[in-house]
C-alpha cells in the first residue's frame, strides 16, 4: 500500500506541490464531489494508488472546497479547467493530463512510468 493522497486546500499548498515536482513527479487530481464521472475517475485513481509507484506524490484538489486552487492550477499550468482531471507535473510543468473517462488506473500508471523513466 502506498502513501496517502494529500489534499491541496490553499494556493500555498499548490505552490509547494509545484516546488516538490522538481524533486519527483507530482500527480494532481481535480475532483468534483457531485459528479458521477468524477466519482468513477476517483475510484480509478484509488485503484492506481493501491499499487502505484511510490516515487510519485499524489495530491487532491476538491473543486467545491478549493476553487481558487483549482483555478490557479489551470492558470499556472496553462490548462483548461476540467473536472475530473488528472495532471502529472514534473519540474513545475505539466507533462501529461487527462480528463473524464480518459482517467484510468492503467493510464495513470503509464503516464507515471513515462515521467519517471
Amino acid at each position: 500500500m502506498r502513501a496517502n493522497l494529500g489534499e491541496l486546500k490553499t494556493v500555498e499548498d499548490l505552490n509547494s506541490a509545484l516546488h516538490e515536482s522538481r524533486e519527483r513527479p507530482v500527480l494532481l487530481f481535480k475532483h468534483s464531489l457531485t459528479c458521477p464521472i468524477s466519482t468513477r475517475a476517483f475510484n480509478e485513481l484509488q485503484s492506481y494508488l493501491e499499487r502505484g509507484d511510490t516515487r510519485v506524490s499524489c495530491k487532491l484538489i476538491t473543486v467545491q472546497t478549493a476553487r481558487d486552487v483549482s483555478n490557479e492550477a489551470a492558470s499556472l499550468l496553462g490548462l483548461s479547467h476540467e473536472s475530473p482531471q488528472a495532471i502529472l507535473i514534473r519540474n513545475g510543468s505539466e507533462v501529461w493530463s487527462a480528463s473524464h473517462n480518459q482517467i484510468t488506473a492503467s493510464a495513470l500508471d503509464h503516464a507515471v512510468r513515462q515521467a519517471i523513466d
